[in-house]
């Protein structure tokens, strides 16, 4: 029986293109849109200095993007740990040889772009296990000894980014990186005696923490312990999105927004702008679009023919549902103020390629979803 409706050879194929999830990329570029629109806002109704440098970003990586898409997911996967080291390389080029913004060690220049390494390496992580669990068989994967090598590599990546220091990002990639643990097939009890293990750590892991750090857990249970300091983000995000109401203020006219109350309002803190401008109707349709967004993934994903597919495709959904879930909690105060930007929204050239990457990736697996990869394929 033929699976594959093209030479198995072909490092490229565009004729692949009738099989995209059309739906997926309508609901990307309608994310898309929906972002710009908020940067116009963000910059009082100016172009520059965000729109423009961000529609630059997104149609220059574009071609990449279909490229990816079209790849024939057996050279992803054969060459999956040699991206892992290569982001590695890089990560620890990042954290030796890079530049310090706001306080972290964690951007290079790439022809003249800032880029952070320690988001590509979400990516790769997930590659490199979705191949591994992919070759391991469940039976094997509730031995211990089997889980060294994943283990391995996911910690010495979370190690570097903590030094950089970047708690934001480690924390998502050690949570993505357990979940494909999870689905893996890893028995329950092992993530309960991690769990406890991590609680009992606690204390341990606090004195490590830079004091901005331990500011940030502070404010995030009491923010008017310091209204004009530490807790004064927070109290202006909550401000803007009460003041939004049923239908909002409407398109560049959130006062907190538009009279630079609200900080960093367009990367961090930007879905707050949309709650200011467009209330509560138009924050649960973008949470609905990613909702829509997040579920076609996971059907492309239980439709894979192949392990490795599925593994990826739930990797790179949860990573984006994180940087969905942590940003919306954090401008909301659920959770403490971290650095998560919203996909496809937030304003950032390495969250926007990284995100297209992610989504390309999925994309890819949709069009390639009959085809099978064994388990020790060379």
């Amino acid at each position: 029986m033929k699976y594959t409706s093209y030479n198995e050879n072909d490092l490229i194929n565009i004729k692949q293109f009738k099989k995209i999830d059309f739906l997926l990329l309508f609901l990307i570029f309608l994310l898309t849109i929906i972002g710009l629109l908020m940067l116009y806002s963000a910059g009082a109704g100016n172009m520059k200095p965000w729109v423009v440098s961000q529609i630059k970003r997104f149609i220059v990586f574009l071609p990449v993007f279909f490229l990816i898409i079209f790849t024939n997911i057996r050279f992803i996967y054969r060459f999956s740990y040699y991206f892992y080291f290569l982001g590695l390389i890089i990560l620890l080029y990042a954290n030796f040889a890079g530049f310090s913004a706001m306080g972290a060690k964690r951007w290079i220049n790439i022809l003249g772009i800032n880029f952070q390494p320690s988001e590509f390496m979400k990516i790769v992580l997930i590659i490199a296990l979705a191949r591994y669990f992919h070759n391991i068989h469940v039976y094997k994967v509730r031995n211990i000894w089997f889980l060294c090598f994943p283990l391995i590599i996911t910690l010495i990546p979370v190690f570097l980014i903590l030094k950089q220091p970047d708690l934001g990002t480690a924390f998502i990639l050690f949570t993505t990186a357990i979940t494909m643990f999870f689905i893996s097939g890893v028995s329950i009890a092992k993530f309960v005696i991690s769990f406890i293990f991590s609680v009992c750590s606690i204390p341990f892991l606090w004195s490590y923490l830079k004091d901005y750090q331990k500011q940030r857990v502070l404010t995030f249970l009491n923010p008017e312990s310091d209204p004009l300091g530490a807790g004064y983000n927070i109290i202006q995000s909550k401000i803007a999105i009460g003041s939004g109401g049923l239908f909002g203020k409407g398109f560049l006219s959130g006062s907190q927004g538009q009279l630079n109350f609200l900080p960093e309002r367009e990367t961090d803190f930007i879905f707050t702008m949309v709650a200011e401008e467009f209330g509560y109707i138009g924050s649960l349709i973008v949470i609905l679009i990613y909702s829509l967004i997040f579920y076609r993934s996971i059907m492309i994903s239980l439709q894979s023919r192949s392990y490795f597919g599925k593994l990826l495709t739930v990797g790179l959904s949860f990573f984006l549902f994180m940087h969905f879930f942590i940003n919306i909690a954090m401008v909301t105060g659920i959770i403490p103020v971290v650095g998560a930007p919203l996909p496809f929204i937030s304003y950032g050239g390495t969250m926007l390629i990284i995100t297209m990457i992610s989504f390309a990736l999925i994309l890819n697996i949709d069009v390639h979803k009959d085809v099978y990869i064994s388990r020790v394929e060379k």
